[in-house]
């Protein structure tokens, strides 16, 4: 079970206590509500007598309070100590919409485990071990069962049950490497959160159907950690998106509370700004932009094509001749990518190649900001081999295979290229 009386008892946050020691800015109480950073959750924050306390963590079992300053107050005194409400019910709600998440993910993902988690001040991370993809798909309908789960007031609640016990029941998340902090003298904690609440305040975890069947519980897990009583309590909640952070991991970040909301505006701005400009509503949007992506990859096939078409007409009327016991030929194609370029040029020896007919040189000269060289032989010479000898003449450089090269970059002017090859 979790030792720390915050998890007991979340809600308390005021409370007078005696100091036990002091050490520094290290203080020690008699009992006490703050929480100790422990499975993924922060400490609390606050302030015991008159100084703020800046952390709070378990050394052998005992909560150690790190104060901002050394205090005035010695061992013996009796303090007044109050939590940061903010800040606590912050984690609270955090806390619990990871159990939703993990709820909502039993009924999604298969193969489901947990692999731990962490609340962050702008996020909460959660950690599932599933076989299961995560698309995008995926995480509208965690997102969607997560906030269904909120709104239909489910009552959380938890106790301290015989470790035995809890590993065999086969609906608990269980991951002693993760859940320590609910671990204690043979006993675990474990946080349910129930079926409906229905308006009856707390509902028992479990609750009979009106067929007289037992329903399963939302979730049940082993958490040491501070919760709501009641998911109405956690407020809006947005799935942020998902990434892979280790081997058979799968990542989940969700906001919860104002940066949910903030996000969940940014969300209804683009989507707002989406139907004015596609002249559409709500539900055609991802239909109307999947028909304007096919439009614009089409208008790029046809504009591709109809450039390749004018770069195979500029070298045709470029200019052929015999050099070193060869067919040369050499032409300028204008300011067009050196890789579409790359790719007539290609074409055509390897026409060359099968047939035997045509150039045994290609090279086409460009200016794509700077002027620009492709060269293509199907003969004895390497391509790289001529390229170099442009290199060694203009500077720049390039490279390639024996078959096809580019290079660019050359202190020099198309016409200066097209002289030195005509030499």
């Amino acid at each position: 079970m979790s030792g720390q009386l915050a998890a007991a008892e979340p809600y308390a946050t005021r409370f007078e206590t005696e100091v036990t020691a002091v050490d520094g800015r290290q203080v020690w109480l008699e009992r006490s509500y703050f929480y100790a950073e422990s499975g993924g959750q922060p400490a609390d924050r606050g302030v015991i007598g008159d100084v703020d306390v800046v952390d709070v963590q378990l050394v052998d079992g005992e909560q150690v309070h790190v104060l901002e300053t050394e205090p005035t107050f010695k061992a013996g005194h009796r303090v007044l100590c109050s939590v940061d409400w903010s800040f606590r019910m912050y984690c609270m709600r955090a806390h619990t919409a990871s159990h939703v998440l993990y709820g909502a993910g039993r009924r999604l993902l298969d193969d489901l485990g947990y692999g731990g988690f962490d609340i962050g001040e702008r996020a909460v991370r959660v950690d599932l071990e599933t076989s299961t993809t995560v698309d995008d798909d995926i995480l509208i309908e965690l997102d969607e069962l997560v906030n269904r789960a909120v709104w239909k007031s489910r009552p959380v609640s938890w106790e301290d049950v015989p470790v035995a016990d809890a590993r065999e029941r086969e609906n608990v998340a269980f991951n002693e490497a993760t859940e320590d902090g609910a671990l204690r003298r043979g006993r675990v904690r474990l946080v349910t959160i129930g079926e409906d609440d229905g308006g009856g305040g707390n509902a028992t975890a479990i609750r009979t159907t009106r067929t007289g069947s037992r329903a399963e519980p939302w979730d049940v897990a082993a958490c040491g950690g501070t919760h709501v009583r009641n998911t109405r309590e956690i407020g809006p909640v947005t799935v942020l998106g998902r990434s892979n952070p280790g081997e058979g991991l799968t990542r989940i970040e969700l906001a919860v509370g104002p940066r949910a909301i903030d996000r969940r505006t940014v969300e209804k701005r683009a989507l707002f700004d989406a139907k004015r400009r596609l002249g559409t509503g709500a539900k055609e949007v991802s239909t109307e932009l999947e028909r304007l992506i096919e439009d614009r990859d089409d208008l790029e096939d046809r504009l591709r094509r109809t450039e390749s078409e004018l770069v195979s007409a500029r070298l045709d009327r470029g200019e052929s001749f015999e050099r070193d016991g060869e067919r040369w030929h050499v032409a300028t194609v204008g300011d067009v990518e050196t890789e579409l370029v790359s790719d007539v040029v290609r074409s055509r020896i390897d026409v060359r190649a099968e047939t035997a007919e045509g150039d045994d040189v290609i090279v086409a000269i460009g200016e794509a900001g700077r002027p620009f060289a492709v060269v293509g032989r199907a003969g004895s010479r390497s391509a790289t081999g001529i390229l170099d000898d442009l290199t060694d003449a203009f500077g720049g450089g390039g490279g390639g295979s024996e078959t096809i090269a580019q290079g660019g970059g050359f202190d020099a002017t198309i016409d200066d290229l097209r002289d030195s090859l005509m030499e």
